[in-house]
């Protein structure tokens, strides 16, 4: 499952069969290229970030994401630019992919909280929804955050957001753990999938994920990968033969020397080999150590943690690369909603023909 399209073309050609979506807050890629795998196409997307949007571009199809920000671009632009994706491909969007960023309801942040300015982007998000149903009829939704988002402390956002959104869909959720999906790494996201109440008959289930299937380990993910390159200034990873993504920050703390484990704190901790990979979400400063205790993971090395084949590269610098690979969702689990939704949908389908 490699970059999806003909990169040499302006526009990404006609597929027959494709269930057509719009992402927002794309970031990479990573939700899109699972669901592409299951019979599903991005044609519009959009994310803040710049370099997230080249990489999305290199990976999915050429002109498909641009950057724009969510919080300050009105429903109508947004409807606008779908528009336009949907008269070069002839396609009407069915569906939408994409959350918010997280950063203002994590655990991990400890000033987080609904007062959070960050937040103004949940309300933001539930009315795109809302007005992009109005516009093209959506099927459905896919949304992914964090667990945090229904803490006590933000259960007013969570509150909103859901019955806002409980208007137009029939919402259900839960909460994946991607090591149960084939990803080597412990990462608990909750899903909100939000199915159209105008389709009859489209009962939908989440995946399960099979009984008994130990979860794969760092070492089956990248074991055997040799050394990366080090950042310095001009650095470029495209000079490594392994992938162009393999390279990482020097290891320059003393702590790299006779390194042991550390319990606390999230600056430095060493990953196992025979355990799944704690969860891909780094500061730059964070990025997990690797099980040698000498260095920490190479961008490549944790694009592997995360599910990603060898064909995918980010675009970008080495923070860009960070924060890019951080917020992905792993193309497996994303792999496994889609293949559910789109059960789904032909159930509908079946039923709308029938009647």
């Amino acid at each position: 499952m490699g970059g999806s399209f003909n990169k040499k073309t302006s526009a990404p050609p006609r597929e027959e069969g494709k269930v057509p979506v719009i992402s927002l807050f794309c970031g990479a890629g990573g939700l899109d290229h699972g669901f592409y795998a299951a019979g599903f196409r991005t044609i519009y997307a959009a994310d803040l970030m710049p370099a997230a949007v080249k990489s999305f571009n290199h990976n999915i199809g050429p002109d498909i994401a641009s950057v724009l920000d969510l919080l300050n671009t009105s429903s109508t632009d947004i409807a606008s630019e779908v528009r336009k994706r949907s008269s070069l491909t002839g396609l009407t969007p069915r569906g939408l992919l994409g959350g918010p960023p997280c950063q203002g309801v994590s655990n991990a942040n400890n000033q987080s909280g609904p007062k959070d300015p960050r937040n103004r982007l949940f309300a933001r998000y539930s009315n795109i929804v809302l007005d992009l149903d109005k516009e093209f009829g959506l099927d459905f939704f896919v949304f992914e955050n964090v667990p945090g988002l229904k803490a006590t402390k933000n259960k007013p956002l969570y509150d909103t957001l859901v019955k806002r959104l409980g208007t137009a869909f029939n919402l259900h959720e839960t909460i994946l753990d991607a090591s149960k999906f084939g990803v080597p790494q412990t990462r608990r996201r909750l899903i909100i999938v939000g199915i159209s109440k105008r389709l009859s008959g489209a009962d939908f289930h989440f995946p399960v994920p099979p009984l008994d299937v130990p979860a794969p380990t760092v070492k089956s993910a990248i074991g055997g990968l040799p050394s990366p390159i080090f950042f310095t200034r001009g650095a470029s990873p495209a000079k490594c033969s392994t992938h162009a993504n393999h390279w990482t920050m020097s290891p320059k703390s003393k702590k790299f020397s006779g390194y042991t484990p550390s319990k606390d704190g999230r600056s430095f901790i060493r990953l196992e080999w025979d355990k799944p990979s704690r969860t891909v979400a780094y500061g730059n400063r964070e990025i997990h150590v690797h099980p040698s205790g000498t260095r920490r993971l190479s961008i490549y090395e944790a694009l592997c943690l995360q599910g990603f084949p060898k064909s995918f590269e980010l675009l970008g610098n080495l923070s860009e690369q960070v924060t890019q690979v951080s917020n992905a969702v792993p193309p497996p689990v994303a792999l496994a909603i889609a293949k559910a939704i789109a059960v789904a949908l032909k159930r509908a389908d079946r039923v709308s023909i029938k009647r």
